[in-house]
């Protein structure tokens, strides 16, 4: 690993670090503002929106410029979010505002793999990032909880009236700047990553040409059988991931009768699984390979389903992080095999903002059916079937149909 390498590493881990420890700065500033409660959920929205409402531009804004001057843009975003936060604009906004920092981000983080690296490096490197990724927002949570307490006055020793020109919500104000810092250090990352020539550029620079060229890449992309399906798989994980929290949130308290702090470490599980199952692919799966992990997806969506089985702390632990693992193995060699192929067609940049707005649009749906199935009364065991038994079925298909595209 050289020194290239890790510098794009630790500007990945400290941007990601503040952007999962903000969320709980968030909606701890929201709880201090007497916001209403609908409102928390309603942060994840309005991070997400930006990563739809502008992949026509961040694709190729990313493949424009050199991706490490990008990522410092990104990173510049994020900490006027933060900042606009700390000036009293209403935190859905300030935080949407991160969001579109993150939406600039992505396409860059993975762009600079695709050409700073060979194929035959790329599951190794998708490894470290999503190990690094997974490191982080355990971290940022384990971050966030703590900032948001009183732990960090006690730890410098401050003394009591140095937080009271910030109001009454100087505690949340006070993690914010402090996640500004991490922000900072991810910038200054940026400023060393090695800078890399353009390899596709831009056609033209006016929205409408954008946009145009933006869903020219989209449909090349799902019409190429690898790009589909890596495509396809994708979408799925980080749909179906992002909603498995929440189920497994409320399937901790009715299986297990544990509170929301207790099942929140619960979801924690899943993520080292992850972590895991990301350096397992990395050691047994090459590029060429890939295809051959998608009956592993039928597996997962098996395991889902035996939750419903399950009433020990022990078991669900050791059950939610063999699920991580699961998920890991299948999604890290697909997320290199989508780049590779995005590269190849269309350029990373592009290609990566195909693949958020695509991953973000599956998880607004998912969300939306499982807040469906909680709004009809839908007891948590059944919805956990009906979870399980989609990602299997869905697999099974996608098995079905691409299983021998690298043959």
């Amino acid at each position: 690993m050289n020194r290239g390498f890790l510098t794009i590493l630790s500007a990945q881990f400290f941007s990601s670090l503040g952007d999962n420890a903000l969320l709980f700065a968030a909606i701890a500033l929201l709880k201090s503002l007497d916001a209403p409660s609908w409102q928390t959920p309603v942060l994840q929205q309005f991070f997400v929106v930006a990563f739809i409402v502008l992949a026509p531009f961040v694709g190729a804004f990313a493949d424009a410029l050199p991706k490490g001057q990008v990522m410092f843009i990104s990173n510049t975003t994020k900490m006027l979010g933060c900042v606009a936060m700390l000036l009293g604009l209403h935190p859905l906004l300030a935080y949407g505002l991160v969001g579109i920092g993150a939406a600039i981000y992505s396409p860059a983080k993975y762009g600079i793999l695709t050409e700073y690296l060979p194929p035959s490096r790329l599951v190794w490197a998708n490894s470290w990032m999503e190990g690094l990724t997974v490191g982080a927002v355990i971290l940022g949570a384990i971050l966030g909880g703590f900032l948001i307490g009183d732990h960090v006055v006690m730890l410098f020793g401050l003394p009591d009236g140095l937080l009271s020109p910030l109001g009454a919500n100087a505690q949340p104000k006070l993690a914010i700047m402090v996640i500004l810092v991490l922000y900072l250090a991810a910038a200054i990352f940026n400023i060393f990553i090695p800078h890399l020539p353009i390899e596709h550029q831009l056609e033209g620079r006016s929205p409408g040409l954008l946009i145009v060229d933006f869903w020219r890449g989209f449909w090349r992309l799902w019409k190429d059988p690898l790009g589909q399906v890596s495509l396809a798989v994708t979408s799925l994980f980080w749909g179906s991931g992002t909603t498995l929290r929440f189920i497994i949130l409320a399937w901790a308290t009715s299986a297990l009768g544990m509170d929301l702090e207790r099942g929140t470490q619960l979801t924690a599980l899943v993520a080292v699984g992850l972590a895991l199952g990301a350096i397992l692919a990395a050691k047994f799966i090459p590029l060429e390979h890939t295809v051959k992990v998608l009956p592993l997806g039928v597996v997962m969506g098996a395991v889902v389903m035996s939750m419903v089985l399950v009433h020990s702390l022990w078991l669900a632990a050791i059950m939610l992080m063999f699920v991580g693992v699961l998920a890991g193995s299948f999604v890290i060699p697909m997320n290199a095999l989508l780049q590779h192929r995005g590269h190849l067609l269309m350029g990373s940049g592009h290609s990566i903002a195909v693949q958020n707005c695509n991953e973000n649009l599956s998880i607004l749906v998912m969300l939306g059916a499982y807040s469906l199935m909680v709004k009809a009364d839908f007891a948590t065991n059944s919805i956990v079937m009906i979870f399980g038994l989609f990602i299997a079925v869905t697999m099974a298909m996608l098995t079905r149909i691409h299983g021998h595209d690298q043959d």
